[in-house]
């Protein structure tokens, strides 16, 4: 009898990759590896995560966590978006966020750039997340995508010193060159 190999990976398979500071993502069964991010990516991550707990946890509409923090698709897809919005706290385990949350952001970094805008948004958009915000500090960008039968569309998309405002998030307002200073 010969010896059957896996052709996917799965989540047993990933929580035994030792942490060596990198990123660790399973995207239908393949891993991917990114290095960590620089300063630039964190302090953006960090100044637009507060900006968003501002108007979600605030006001009680969800939470937002940063990475690294496990989000879990599938037994397959298991991945790390720089920020996510949770509206649905059953979502929220003691492992790990299980299921689509409402908002993914993934901010940029030279080394990827192609890997968040393409690989990870069409996971995102055949895994039911609704709202995926792509972040570039190079350019000094943000654009809001939604999703529409499993692709995303561009909604909006906002400069260095635009105000943030989403059809979906009547009252959402969020000053960017707070992130960019």
């Amino acid at each position: 009898m010969g010896v059957q190999l896996k052709t996917k990976l799965d989540y047993d398979d990933y929580r035994l990759i030792p942490a060596d500071g990198k990123r660790y993502e399973l995207i239908d069964g393949r891993l991917h590896v990114t290095p960590a991010p620089s300063p630039l990516h964190q302090r953006v991550s960090k100044r637009l995560q507060r900006l968003l707990e501002a108007h979600f946890e605030a006001s009680g509409r969800g939470e937002v966590f940063d990475a690294p923090i496990d989000v879990i698709l599938t037994r397959n897809d298991v991945l790390q978006p720089d920020l996510v919005v949770v509206t649905n706290p059953d979502l929220v385990t003691a492992r790990a966020i299980e299921g689509a949350p409402l908002l993914v952001v993934e901010i940029l970094s030279p080394s990827t750039a192609d890997y968040d805008r393409v690989i990870k948004a069409e996971r995102y958009a055949a895994l039911g997340i609704t709202h995926y915000w792509v972040v570039s500090p190079e350019t000094r960008t943000i654009e809001c995508f939604r999703r529409h039968e499993n692709t995303y569309q561009l909604v909006a998309d906002f400069g260095a010193s635009d105000t943030l405002t989403h059809p979906d998030f009547p009252e959402l307002h969020l000053s960017l060159s707070a992130l960019w200073r």
